[in-house]
């Protein structure tokens, strides 16, 4: 699946790619992905086609992410293109994608980073059918998203560890082996899981009072080793609870923040508010995150097929995408965890849509 999608031969994928010309270019292109391409090792180029959408034209984008109504005046941002080194990334069809997932429900469940993807996700697909008739419900963390035409239901369900989080007499309890929340994740056809950013929180911003692992109830631990054990109990419900011929798994990989200049060559104290272009080239200065090793390790480890959507590299170049000051907080705020959109989680939803190509 996507953790398998490795380079395969430029002179393999350029015979290939002759013979797509003389086929349906979308199933000839999910024989190339079968090929093992990386899809994921690029870099960013301009293209006057892009954005996907306008976000005028997404009635229910949420304030957070829509940047240009949000006051930011530079568009350069919104014209960039994911372009692998090895093969090409297919151009992204609402009407395609929306003819593959008839009758099936699709489940994001994650933080935040669950929400700019899906978001950016619904907006796709709304440009891709504006005269088509869509419902749009929110009850507590579940927001869902549907296409009766169609057929096809795209719900979000916020929960930022994955593993249970409670409320005891001792207080708040975050507990890395229990996932009894899992039961709601049961009977739909595709499931897009996401954690990792809530990890890091302390202080005001930690959302538990206590940690419990092996029985043993801690006030805190290390953040690194508490979030390989959670994401090892989401493994493990996957692999007992999952049955891979009735639901396709994907996780999608670590979303990087900037706001430490020197992880990209520029000063400590720089971080994305400012920024107007990505990092050049197809490595970053600052190297990968150790959440991103953990997440391929527990991934590599599992029985069930879990298709990775290895966003880290893609997003880390991508200093320029975030809201910074205009996001929710204005010119008091300076986000640079989530991402503008229209923007980067798009081309994530490129790379799942790709994924589903090849799939199947």
């Amino acid at each position: 699946m996507g953790k398998m999608l490795h380079g395969f031969g430029l002179v393999a994928y350029a015979l290939l790619l002759v013979l797509c010309l003389h086929e349906d270019q979308l199933h000839c292109y999910a024989k190339l992905l079968a090929t093992s391409c990386d899809l994921f090792h690029g870099s960013w180029v301009l293209d006057k086609s892009y954005p996907l959408y306008d976000t005028s034209s997404c009635p229910f984008i949420e304030k957070e992410f829509d940047c240009q109504n949000n006051g930011r005046t530079d568009d350069r941002y919104l014209k960039y293109r994911w372009k692998p080194d090895a093969c090409a990334l297919p151009r992204f069809n609402g009407r395609d994608l929306l003819k593959r997932l008839k009758g099936k429900k699709i489940l994001f469940v994650g933080d935040s980073l669950s929400l700019n993807q899906w978001q950016s996700l619904t907006c796709m697909l709304h440009a891709a059918v504006p005269q088509t008739n869509y419902a749009l419900t929110r009850k507590a963390d579940i927001s869902a998203f549907s296409w009766p035409d169609y057929d096809v239901s795209i719900r979000l369900s916020r929960n930022a560890f994955l593993v249970d989080l409670v409320d005891t007499k001792e207080g708040r309890v975050l507990k890395l082996d229990s996932i009894e929340n899992g039961k709601t994740w049961k009977g739909y056809d595709v499931l897009i899981f996401n954690t990792w950013h809530w990890w890091l929180h302390k202080g005001s911003k930690q959302p538990w009072d206590y940690i419990e692992a092996g029985g043993k109830i801690v006030k805190d631990m290390d953040r690194l080793d508490a979030f390989r054990e959670g994401l090892t109990t989401w493994s493990k419900w996957v692999d007992s609870n999952v049955d891979a011929a009735n639901t396709k798994v994907f996780f999608q990989g670590i979303s990087p923040t900037h706001y430490i200049g020197k992880e990209w060559d520029e000063s400590e104290s720089a971080t994305c508010k400012g920024q107007n272009q990505p990092v050049s080239g197809s490595k970053y200065p600052g190297g990968s995150p150790a959440a991103a090793t953990v997440v391929n390790q527990v991934l590599t480890a599992m029985s069930s097929p879990v298709t990775l959507l290895d966003i880290t590299l893609l997003s880390e170049l991508r200093k320029d995408g975030h809201p910074s000051a205009y996001g929710l907080g204005g010119d008091k705020g300076n986000d640079c965890s989530h991402w503008c959109l229209a923007g980067v989680p798009d081309t994530w939803n490129e790379l799942f849509y790709a994924s589903l190509v090849a799939t199947g």
